[in-house]
């Protein structure tokens, strides 16, 4: 009998051990967190909460909870050119996140997951796991443990402003800015009339997250009460290796964020699942083929367009803003 430790009770973690009962049930899976909640903790919020369901991911629907807004448009803005995309209805919303890992959390419980919260793990030798899942995020607790550095790394800033006269409830505002950088505004809670408003940038060059977001909102007119701040490291694409012996990286620890727009939720879900479904199978040295399989397309294209955007920064603000019209057409027109 097989059995898995799962090293954090977040997105990822929490998808790879409902994956792993509902594949096998005699399967013995632990996932230990380091705080007392599942979901209502410190991290519990620590990204911008939008969410695409894809038509084959309706197993991970969040529930009525879980969801402030259905999101039906999506507003880009490249300097002077704005685009709006429409979405179809159910598959694109911003997510209560907190409600939505404790949601996942009761699911992998119901299923016979042995969720152990207020256990954070120092040492990976007190773990005796056939295998062992790396859901800690970024920076990788397993990673830094074994002395091996991530990569491709990106900061964000993200400010929860109540009483916002940005407030739209099913729609998102993405504004594009030189230097690889970007702003979003995302409809958050519509009872506080509560926006998400952040700032990233696909590297660690010396930039002020929060004197530029804070210039952007006085340049937009954005006002509210801020109640809630939050932001931190993003790994951008694969974060190699994705497995190391018995050890199966997931979530932001294995395949990061989608570069360019940053969105890492549905990637952390992905992963976890895929992990799941090679070890239920026996095939655990195929995760990282698997893992490979599901994202090269998108890491090849927007790995390739970053190079190239900070190239054209080198040359003016004007080609920048070029390059991201020509992203942000394809991206949005396309699934990932």
């Amino acid at each position: 009998m097989l059995n898995i430790d799962i090293i954090g009770g977040s997105l990822s973690g929490l998808s790879t051990a409902i994956s792993l009962k509902k594949l096998n049930s005699n399967i013995n899976v632990t996932v230990y967190e380091k705080h007392k909640k599942i979901g209502y903790n410190p991290e519990g919020r620590r990204c911008g909460e939008a969410h695409s369901v894809q038509d084959e991911w309706k197993k991970w629907k969040p529930s009525k909870k879980s969801v402030f807004n259905d999101i039906f448009t999506v507003n880009i803005i490249i300097g002077n050119r704005k685009y709006k995309v429409s979405r179809k209805p159910g598959l694109y919303c911003i997510l209560n996140r907190q409600e939505f890992i404790n949601q996942l959390g009761k699911q992998a419980k119901k299923l016979g997951t042995d969720i152990r919260t207020d256990s954070k793990i120092r040492d990976i030798d007190d773990l005796k796991g056939d295998y062992i899942i790396d859901a800690t995020g970024c920076p990788s607790t397993i990673k830094r443990i074994l002395g091996i550095k991530q990569v491709s790394l990106g900061k964000t800033y993200q400010q929860s402003i109540e009483g916002s006269n940005y407030f739209d409830k099913n729609s998102v505002k993405l504004f594009m800015l030189g230097g690889n950088s970007y702003i979003w505004i995302f409809p958050r809670d519509p009872k506080k009339r509560e926006i998400n408003c952040g700032i990233g940038i696909s590297s660690l060059k010396n930039f002020d997250l929060k004197k530029n977001l804070e210039e952007f909102k006085k340049k937009n007119h954005i006002k509210g009460k801020i109640n809630y701040t939050t932001g931190g490291l993003i790994p951008i694409g694969l974060q190699k290796p994705l497995k190391y012996k018995n050890i199966l990286f997931v979530g932001d620890s294995g395949v990061g964020t989608m570069p360019i727009t940053g969105e890492g939720i549905h990637r952390a879900l992905l992963s976890g699942d895929i992990a799941a479904n090679c070890i239920a199978k026996n095939k655990a040295n195929t995760y990282p083929y698997e893992i490979t399989r599901a994202f090269i397309k998108w890491q090849i294209i927007a790995m390739n367009l970053l190079r190239l955007g900070n190239i054209v920064n080198n040359i003016g603000e004007d080609a920048t803003i070029f390059i991201c019209n020509k992203v942000f057409k394809r991206i949005f027109n396309n699934n990932y």
